[in-house]
């Protein structure tokens, strides 16, 4: 504080004890006496106030009990970027022994120098520092011009999570000295951003990550500093209350992942606006609180023109319930990966493994679910499992065997687009198919059966209960994911206490475990 004139501390990040705050007012608070600070705190349960003291107001503060009046010399107001840099990377001293005296030529002079060695060992590792680590190190600012450039000319990759910068130019300041930046993590800085002028030209012109969680940027400020972000690709926004007003023109054309996470304020309305940034690959909307989605440019069974590139879509801990959510995403035309776990569709006491073959049915392209890859088996069971499952309502809306009089009604098309490509593909289900239960309902009838795997010795029995009404293509799904072995490598067969010495093989995938006779107390054997 005591370089730190009073007019300067407004608006200034700072930290007391570990907690983090911006300063709000520097003054006199009657009746103490002296110099107070008044201070608004990240953690609004740390304070005590609103900025107000018997009556009168000093400052404002979003929150009803985030402020708090502290004196100038409890108050930490951080580093700057090459201090920060030296007291995490610089090696300590070797052990002191005798200073050695060195002659050194400046200009004409010589010039006796100690410690000389330690300045070029200090100055040599700096200068190779390439990855660097600032998390929570009161970083405050660039400190003196060009300095940075000097000491550090080669890092290319910054933590500067959790410190004390205030403003963008302050990241500029530090930035615009690091001509091979690539990547850059600002997270939990609560930034103040330019209200109108872009970045100086050249600043960002290498950066290809930028993270801005948690720092309190809104849409419009995103897209008035994006002209500066020529080469960026992975730009992260969590957590920032953002919503998308706006569609980017002429900025983030090259962006291949967005990460808008836990932006609550998002809709499928706002998500529109950002669907034709031509090279976006990856979007992560987990925590958004979406539930539907349409994609009204594209009809049953065709592809949207929205999100042309659109590979990987994370949805997880969202409000999606409807399955008619599902055939929407069938219509992006790029899509391979999703992961949607934790929603009202995929939690509760619905057969979990059921409910990923839907999935995989519904999106036809889809490769990947929930990180696990989806083999060529593993969908074929899933597509002929969902075709017979929806068999019967398919016959009551008009479904047929015959072609010619397949003309299931305008209100099944809609709840299955990929129903009659899927009849196309394997064929119309069969009356007899039809005559089992959905496999969606779980049979009242659980087998409690021991798992035995005999040529593989290091593996323990163990017991499970099962569905008599599971197919063996679904638990062999299931030993998969458990044994971490492709579907198509295992055989399964049982044998029973009332056939001692006999082993049946279970040897079609489409047939439950009841078609076999297993029963209670059976053991299933499992070979790869």
């Amino acid at each position: 504080m005591n370089s730190t004139s009073t007019s300067d501390v407004i608006g200034r990040r700072v930290e007391v004890n570990g907690e983090h705050a911006t300063v709000r007012f520097s003054g006199l608070v009657p009746p103490v006496a002296g110099l107070w600070l008044g201070v608004e705190w990240d953690n609004p349960e740390r304070g005590k106030h609103d900025g107000s003291h018997e009556g009168t107001v000093y400052f404002k503060c979003r929150h009803p009990t985030a402020g708090s009046f502290i004196r100038p010399h409890k108050v930490n107001f951080g580093v700057d970027f090459l201090t920060a840099i030296k007291n995490r990377y610089v090696l300590e001293d070797e052990p002191k022994e005798e200073e050695t005296e060195q002659i050194v030529i400046i200009g004409n002079k010589p010039v006796e120098t100690i410690g000389f060695d330690s300045v070029i060992k200090q100055q040599s590792q700096l200068s190779k520092l390439q990855d660097v680590s600032l998390r929570n190190c009161a970083v405050n600012g660039a400190g003196d011009k060009g300095e940075i450039a000097k000491a550090c000319p080669n890092i290319r990759s910054i933590d500067l999570s959790k410190n004390l910068l205030s403003s963008w130019e302050e990241v500029i300041d530090i930035a615009d000295q690091l001509k091979h930046l690539e990547v850059l993590n600002l997270s939990e800085n609560k930034l103040t951003f330019p209200s109108s002028s872009p970045s100086p030209t050249g600043t960002f012109s290498t950066l290809k990550v930028l993270v801005l969680n948690r720092t309190g940027i809104t849409w419009a400020e995103v897209l008035r500093c994006a002209s500066g972000w020529p080469v960026l690709e992975k730009l992260y926004l969590e957590s920032n209350n953002i919503v998308i007003s706006e569609r980017p023109t002429d900025v983030l054309q090259t962006v291949k992942l967005l990460d808008l996470s836990s932006n609550q304020l998002i809709d499928e309305n706002q998500l529109f606006l950002i669907a034709y940034l031509p090279r976006l690959e990856q979007l992560i909307l987990s925590d958004i609180g979406i539930s539907s989605i349409h994609f009204p440019d594209a009809g049953i069974g065709c592809k949207t023109s929205m999100f042309p590139s659109l590979q990987y879509l994370v949805l997880n801990d969202n409000q999606i319930a409807q399955w008619s959510f599902m055939n929407e995403l069938d219509k992006l035309q790029s899509l391979h990966a999703l992961s949607c776990t934790r929603n009202p569709l995929t939690e509760g006491s619905k057969d979990a493994q059921t409910t990923r073959q839907f999935i995989i049915a519904r999106i036809g392209q889809l490769r990947t679910l929930n990180k696990c890859a989806i083999e060529p088996e593993e969908r074929r069971g899933a597509e002929l499992d969902y075709r017979k499952a929806f068999g019967n309502e398919w016959k009551k809306a008009g479904g047929h065997q015959d072609p010619e009089k397949n003309r299931p009604n305008e209100e099944f098309l809609a709840a299955h687009p990929r129903y009659q490509a899927l009849c196309l593909k394997y064929g119309a289900p069969e009356d007899g198919e039809l005559k089992t239960q959905q496999p969606f309902l779980l049979k009242n009838q659980l087998l409690t059966l021991k798992i035995k795997y005999p040529n593989q010795h290091d593996q323990k029995v163990i017991e499970k209960q099962l569905p008599d009404s599971m197919t063996v293509q679904k638990v062999k799904g299931l030993l998969s994911r458990l044994l971490k072995v492709p579907v198509s490598e295992l055989l399964l067969s049982y044998e029973s206490p009332k056939m001692p010495g006999k082993e049946v093989e279970l040897e079609n995938d489409l047939q439950p475990l009841r078609f076999y006779s297993v029963e209670n107390g059976d053991c299933l054997l499992v070979r790869w």
